[in-house]
């Protein structure tokens, strides 16, 4: 062989060891620069109605009349860019386990990014009956005070609280869930509850410590307590507020977003609680609430709001998993430090990990 080819080969090598580490160089600048931008998911299958299931059709106008309204269930969750990953996944739990997929509308609330969330949903699932609203955070504004966690602090957690003023007045009822569940049953068996006279309903918990919710300040002054539960039908339970059942014909009448407003307020002057936009709604709806199956929120999966550590399920026969506290099944599954019922969740997971797409563009 001659020196010539001893030369060659080396160059050549060369050559493709710079082109290989440029094209990484370039993917690995290209997944940089969408770091900010929202994450992609895989399409989802269509899912079809099952026999006997009543044909609807959905106009969110006010004033034209929907085909069979009262078969249509209507359920809103918020959108934004961190917590995309587990609303994708829990629609896709909804719309697996209903019998009459078709018949769901979903009411989505978000405060940025409303073009691209739009475009996210409608090619994740292009089948979905959807209307995206703009929450505006300006109707927040000093009225949020500072929590255990600053997660509960962002504007969009309140948002739940002006759901019935965003909704056309089609909608009298609704299904308000978190972005960290999934649901594992059919959906339809929530909406169908009973709430009589109440304006919400949902799983209560009167084993839990009521008074830990609120700090002394609250406790110590009893115009406090006796302006929150004095007349109420029962004792005060604790409910978590990830899932609700909400009458919002009652709820607009009964001008419960003001009630709510009312303690935000006074949170503000005399530090009367220290989590989030939860306290508003014990204050304003324990006692007073239609209890619902606890099997539709089994929740606390993501630990407690600070360390987030694993837990169990509750005993008994689940619906809805919730994790709810600091630790979110993604994050912990991304980091390889899962819990063991994070693995219930990945399976309605539908996004693209950039490191599969990185890899792609490389070979």
């Amino acid at each position: 062989m001659s020196t010539q080819t001893h030369t060659v080969f080396p160059l050549l090598f060369l050559v493709f060891i710079t082109i290989t580490t440029a094209a990484a160089a370039a993917a690995a600048a290209a997944a940089i620069r969408t770091s900010h931008e929202l994450p992609t998911f895989r399409e989802a299958p269509a899912f079809r109605n099952g026999v006997g299931c009543p044909k609807t059709t959905w106009v969110s106008s006010s004033i034209s009349k929907s085909l069979n309204p009262d078969s249509i269930i209507h359920i809103s969750m918020t959108l934004d860019s961190t917590y995309l990953r587990g609303s994708i996944a829990g629609v896709l739990s909804v719309l697996q386990h209903a019998s009459c997929p078709e018949n769901i509308v979903f009411h989505f609330l978000a405060s940025h990014n409303r073009i691209d969330l739009h475009k996210t949903i409608l090619t994740t699932f292009p089948y979905l009956k959807f209307n995206l609203y703009h929450f505006d955070t300006n109707l927040v504004r000093g009225k949020i005070s500072s929590s255990v966690r600053r997660a509960l602090d962002q504007p969009l957690n309140y948002a739940r609280i002006y759901l019935a003023d965003l909704l056309p007045n089609s909608v009298s009822r609704i299904i308000y869930f978190d972005s960290d569940l999934i649901v594992v049953d059919d959906v339809e068996k929530l909406w169908k509850i009973d709430l009589g006279t109440h304006v919400l309903g949902a799983p209560e918990y009167c084993h839990a410590n009521f008074t830990h919710y609120f700090t002394e300040n609250f406790w110590l002054d009893p115009n406090f307590s006796k302006k929150a539960f004095n007349g109420r039908r029962g004792a005060p339970c604790y409910f978590n507020t990830g899932v609700m059942v909400i009458d919002v014909l009652r709820w607009k009448q009964g001008k419960y977003t003001e009630k709510l407003e009312v303690w935000m307020k006074m949170q503000k002057r005399y530090r009367i609680y220290e989590l989030g936009s939860l306290p508003p709604f014990l204050l304003v709806f324990g006692g007073d609430v239609k209890g619902v199956e606890h099997r539709w929120n089994q929740h606390g999966l993501g630990g407690d709001n600070l360390q987030g550590l694993c837990r169990d399920l509750h005993p008994g026969p689940v619906s809805l998993l919730h994790w709810s506290g600091k630790g979110k099944p993604w994050l912990r599954l991304d980091s390889n430090k899962p819990c063991p019922l994070d693995s219930l969740w990945a399976p309605y997971d539908l996004y693209r990990h950039p490191s599969s797409s990185l890899f792609a563009e490389i070979i």
